[in-house]
C-alpha cells in the first residue's frame, strides 16, 4: 500500500492539497521495504490485513526517533507530546519539593517537560536501552538537568526505591506484563500521601484475546501482551494494593484526535521536501502501525485508560 493510501485511511479522510506523488507507489515490491516485508495494497475502506511482517530487531533506530519527534514533539512518543504530558501531571499538584517517579519516560521529553515547566524532581526508568540512552542524553542537555535521573528497570522485575517518592506517572507501564508485581512495585516506591497517575491500554469489554487485531497491534509495536487485560481488572488490582482509585477515564478519543494532527501537521511539513529512502520506508512502517492502532480504537476493541489514585495513607 502506497503511503498516501496509509495515512489517507489513517486520517479517515481525503489528504486535499498534499502533493506526495514522489513517495509512491511504496508497493509490495518497493527496495525500500524489504527490511519490513511486504505489504499488500487493499482499498481503504476493507478490513485491515494482519498478515505477519517480520518484526524489527531495533525498535528505536535514530531514524524513528526523528520521525516520533517530528509527530509528536522532541522526546516524545505518544500523541499530544508536551501539552498532553503536562495536563496528566498538573492534577499531582507538582513543585520543586516533589520527587516524582516516572515509568515510561521514552526519549526523554515527558521528565524534561515535568522538571522544567512544574520544577519536580524526576527519577526516569525505561525498558527500552536506546530509549533509556536518548532520555539520558536530552536530560544532560536540558536547563533543568540537574533534577533529572534517568535509569533502566525490568517490567518482569520490578524494583525501585521504597517509600522514597511523593508522587509516581506511569506512562503505560505494564505493557502485556503481570499487572500486579508491577503495580505493587509502584505501590511500595510511594511515601505515605503519594498519588499515582498511570496510562495503560486495555482491550474493549466486547473483544477477544485472541482478536487478530489485537494480535496484530502487539506484533507490530512489540509490546509483551500474553495477558490482555480490561479496565476493571487493573482497577480492582489498584484497590487489592491499597489505592483509592479517584479517576478512571477513557482517553481513547483525545489519543486518536491528537494522533491525526500530528500525522496531518507532519504531511504538510513534507509538502515541498522529498524524504530520503530510509525515511520514506520508517515513515510507512510507522503509518501502518498507527492505522492499525486507529481502527482498534475506532472499533472499540482497544482503549487507552487514564487512572488517578491516592496511595496508602492517603485516605
Amino acid at each position: 500500500m502506497s503511503l498516501p493510501s496509509f495515512v489517507q485511511a489513517l486520517l479517515g479522510q481525503s489528504l486535499s492539497g498534499l502533493t506526495l506523488q514522489s513517495l509512491a507507489p511504496f508497493g509490495r515490491r518497493s527496495r525500500l521495504l524489504a527490511p519490513f516485508g511486504e505489504f499488500q495494497a487493499a482499498p481503504d475502506s476493507a478490513a485491515p490485513d494482519f498478515a505477519a511482517v517480520p518484526s524489527v530487531t531495533k525498535l528505536w533506530s535514530s531514524a524513528r526517533l526523528r520521525l516520533t519527534d517530528a509527530l509528536w514533539g522532541d522526546g516524545y512518543q505518544m500523541p499530544g507530546g508536551e501539552p498532553e504530558l503536562l495536563r496528566l501531571a498538573k492534577p499531582l499538584g507538582l513543585s520543586d519539593a516533589s520527587s516524582v517517579l516516572m515509568i515510561g519516560v521514552g526519549s526523554g521529553g515527558a521528565p524534561v517537560s515535568v522538571a522544567a515547566n512544574l520544577g519536580a524532581w524526576i527519577t526516569g526508568f525505561e525498558t527500552d536501552p536506546d530509549l533509556a540512552e536518548a532520555a539520558r542524553s536530552r536530560a544532560a542537555m536540558s536547563k533543568a538537568k540537574r533534577r533529572i535521573k534517568i535509569e533502566s528497570w525490568n517490567p518482569a522485575a520490578p524494583a525501585f526505591p521504597e517509600k522514597y517518592f511523593n508522587h509516581c506517572i506511569a506512562l503505560e507501564p505494564l505493557g502485556g506484563h503481570a499487572a500486579e508485581p508491577i503495580l505493587a512495585a509502584l505501590a511500595d516506591a510511594l511515601k505515605s500521601g503519594g498519588q499515582l497517575m498511570m496510562t495503560g491500554f486495555v482491550i474493549g469489554e466486547d473483544a477477544a484475546a485472541a482478536d487478530p487485531g489485537i494480535l496484530r497491534w502487539e506484533q507490530l509495536e512489540q509490546r509483551h501482551c500474553d495477558t490482555p487485560r480490561h479496565e476493571v481488572t487493573i482497577t480492582r488490582v489498584l484497590g487489592r494494593l491499597g489505592f483509592d482509585v479517584r479517576v478512571v477515564e477513557d482517553v481513547s478519543g483525545r489519543h486518536l484526535h491528537q494522533a491525526v494532527i500530528g500525522w496531518r501537521r507532519l504531511l504538510r511539513g513534507m509538502e515541498h521536501e522529498r524524504p530520503a529512502p530510509p525515511e520514506a520506508a520508517q515513515l510507512v512502517r510507522e503509518a501502518e502501525m498507527w492505522l492499525t492502532r486507529h481502527r482498534l480504537m475506532r472499533d472499540g476493541r482497544l482503549r487507552l485508560m487514564r487512572w488517578h489514585a491516592l496511595g496508602r495513607g492517603t485516605h
